[in-house]
């Protein structure tokens, strides 16, 4: 649905603006963060940024100096942009997602939260693997939270941690696997009959 938003709202830097906006209601933040945050072209953004404030989707504050912008929440279409937003699935237009397997030895990379609209996840995503790249992974999340327009909150495990903690009956991992989730890779033979047998 990604891409039907970003055709509805004319740009890729706009639709990542409204949702970053959106799913972060009630923080302030200055352009370079902006930019950052969501790795978009500063001479767009600006320019996009000045749309939004001219139609008080957002405000313009200065503090010691400092410009902010943050979301308008007496917007007149707020909750309908909100409830739009919140029904659009990140996860199968998510390019980023297949540029998983590049961080290492990935054997398990599950997904929830913030990917497929389920508010009552403990996590996001749950990665498990060897030999992980800190960097490429650094990289990876970088630019997932840039597509989806908040922090992802991610568990990283090496198969041994998965394995100890999946035969102690952990119940953050029985939540998580149990709960509505995505498979972006799984290696681990004999996961999912487990977790069906216990349902």
């Amino acid at each position: 649905m990604s891409d039907i938003l970003e055709s509805l709202f004319g740009s890729k830097e706009k639709m990542r603006l409204i949702r970053f906006f959106l799913l972060n209601p009630e923080q302030e933040y200055r352009f370079d963060e902006i930019t950052k945050r969501n790795m978009l072209n500063f001479q767009k953004t600006k320019k996009e940024l000045d749309t939004l404030k001219r139609i008080h989707f957002i405000m313009k504050r200065v503090r010691k100096g400092k410009i902010f912008y943050t979301l308008n929440q007496n917007f007149q279409f707020y909750p309908e942009l909100k409830n739009l937003i919140s029904k659009a699935n990140i996860y199968p237009q998510s390019e980023n997602l297949s540029k998983v397997k590049n961080i290492g030895n990935i054997r398990l990379a599950v997904i929830s939260g913030a990917f497929i609209n389920y508010p009552k996840s403990k996590a996001d995503m749950i990665l498990v693997g060897d030999g992980i790249s800190r960097a490429k992974l650094r990289n990876l999340m970088n630019n997932l939270e840039a597509e989806i327009g908040k922090e992802i909150d991610f568990v990283l495990m090496t198969g041994d941690e998965f394995k100890y903690r999946l035969n102690m009956l952990d119940k953050f991992i029985l939540d998580f696997l149990e709960g509505p989730h995505e498979e972006v890779i799984n290696k681990i033979q004999g996961l999912r009959q487990f977790i069906a047998n216990r349902k």
